[in-house]
């Protein structure tokens, strides 16, 4: 197949809420369809314009016959088939969970669900209809994603201070230990604990695991030309 992945900065009226927007291409020949896997990460919105994925992962959630596939925070693998098709994508970070989607993300870790019949991804619905009914102009389509999400924020989130400072202290590689994390949120653990589940997805010790894991595997991606040992993280303490 031939993939072509194009990747569109936010508005910085958004930079807070998203990763990023991206929009791929993915052209398989005959009719064909391929296989392959999404390593874990936060929420993500995705809308398709041609064939839509059967996607299932080790939590036990599968998702078919939707343009609209939602995910939640993930911690596991998502393996996905799929045809030739057009992709929007937005990356949703966990202040724009907390923001954008109606549901405590915990209630939606690891979960595949259809957008469009999901109540907590209702505010979205009339975006993937656009979306989904496949404009082709690249800049328009960027446009319609930036503008209902502009609208969208204009509310105040709750608790944003404390979910950002809560995102800081988990990307920060000398946090360790959920007592580091306390400290460098500046929290009680109980206070903590509640707001990774309002809007991280998982406990903090398994938010912490997650997070060691992804740097590893983000040092081995960026540069193949390290052994897992040597792009294994510094808070690995036993090799096995």
């Amino acid at each position: 197949c031939e993939v072509d992945v194009r990747f569109f900065v936010p508005p910085p009226e958004l930079r807070l809420y998203f990763t990023t927007f991206y929009l791929i291409d993915i052209t398989v020949h005959d009719g064909g369809k391929v296989t392959d896997y999404l390593h874990p990460e936060w929420a993500n919105l995705r809308f398709h314009i041609g064939d839509v994925p059967e996607a299932d992962n080790k939590a036990g959630s599968t998702i078919s016959g939707t343009c609209f596939p939602a995910t939640g925070p993930s911690s596991r693998a998502v393996r996905f088939t799929i045809g030739s098709t057009r992709m929007w994508g937005a990356g949703l970070l966990p202040l724009g969970w907390a923001k954008f989607v109606n549901a405590p993300a915990v209630h939606l870790a690891d979960a595949l669900v259809d957008g469009n019949s999901h109540a907590a991804f209702a505010g979205f619905t009339g975006l993937a209809d656009h979306i989904c009914s496949g404009i082709g102009d690249i800049e328009e389509e960027l446009g319609i994603i930036t503008a209902h999400f502009i609208d969208q924020a204009k509310a105040p989130v709750h608790d944003e201070e404390r979910i950002i400072a809560v995102h800081a202290a988990l990307i920060d590689p000398e946090t360790a230990t959920v007592s580091d994390f306390v400290e460098k949120s500046r929290i009680s653990q109980r206070t903590l604990e509640r707001c990774c589940d309002r809007a991280f997805g998982f406990a903090p010790k398994l938010l912490l695991r997650r997070q060691r894991f992804m740097r590893s595997l983000a040092h081995f991606m960026l540069d193949p030309s390290l052994n897992w040992i040597g792009a294994i993280d510094s808070h690995y303490h036993d090799q096995s």
